[in-house]
């Protein structure tokens, strides 16, 4: 399978341990994540944020009141997925630690995550949709090297 065209904006908030999560996210490696999960060619912004950002989008987006580790804005599908991916830094962070995983793992894992729901892909919809989007995940993952993150 060729690799889809990307065109990637990657930008860093005022998060606290910027240097970490800098060096947990070169830009070629989130360019690869990214395009080991696209099935279209896309334009996406991947933003890294505190929590403060975090929970004011998960809030005014979906009603939530708390800080989320990943948020995706999607705004088209096809013939090219543009979409805003959010990743909430010390959210994630925390969870690396709680699940014994490496910071960098756990940003590919999540940012595969957001491209699946970028481009249609939902989890919330029902168990057989959940099952598949976590099959993908696993299999997108292997490909890139990263461990599955369900275990």
């Amino acid at each position: 399978m060729a690799l889809k065209q990307l065109s990637l904006s990657l930008q860093f908030g005022g998060i606290k341990d910027a240097r970490r999560h800098r060096a947990a996210l070169p830009r070629h490696s989130v360019a690869r994540w990214i395009r080991h999960a696209l099935d279209s060619d896309a334009e996406i912004t991947v933003r890294i944020v505190d929590a403060e950002e975090g929970q004011a989008l998960n809030r005014g987006y979906r009603q939530k009141d708390y800080a989320t580790n990943v948020l995706t804005f999607d705004y088209t599908r096809a013939p090219l997925v543009t979409a805003d991916l959010v990743l909430c830094a010390p959210v994630i962070a925390k969870e690396a630690r709680e699940n014994r995983k490496t910071l960098q793992a756990h940003y590919a894992h999540l940012l595969v995550h957001g491209v699946l729901h970028a481009q249609g892909w939902d989890h919330e919809t029902g168990d057989a949709d959940a099952q598949a989007m976590e099959a993908r995940e696993i299999e997108i993952l292997a490909g890139l090297g990263v461990k599955n993150p369900y275990r």
